[in-house]
């Protein structure tokens, strides 16, 4: 149980407030807002429901079966990174199951939504 021994609680807490960068409130649902101009490779593959788990979207980027634009994204350490941030109108071609796909960002989510919704993430250019 928390006390409240005059203001010094008030005070400690508008402290805190105070101390908090801007962006911590954007940060704190787990994600960039839905307006953003970029996203993580992986994040994106997993919020279009390419994949079922972002665990998967990430290995299939390191494994270099996805593109952007052309480029291979390798292993972390190289100079095109597994948490590449892709923009809107990047194209992107995704090896799946014996299929390659090829779709063009049309936009992004803050969250993974239903996969009606996601489709007008993208659109298939294959």
């Amino acid at each position: 149980m928390i006390r409240k021994s005059g203001s010094r609680l008030s005070e400690r807490i508008m402290l805190h407030q105070h101390r908090r960068a801007p962006t911590d409130s954007l940060r704190s649902h787990g994600g960039p807002p839905a307006q953003s101009d970029r996203q993580r490779i992986d994040r994106w593959l997993w919020h279009a429901r390419l994949v079922r788990t972002r665990g998967a979207a990430a290995a299939l980027a390191e494994a270099g079966y996805v593109r952007v634009n052309g480029a291979r994204i390798d292993a972390p350490g190289r100079m095109v990174r597994t948490g590449r941030m892709v923009r809107t109108g990047d194209v992107i071609t995704v090896a799946l199951d014996r299929r390659v796909r090829v779709l063009k960002i049309m936009g992004f989510a803050d969250r993974r939504c239903s996969a009606g919704a996601a489709v007008v993430l993208y659109e298939d250019l294959a």
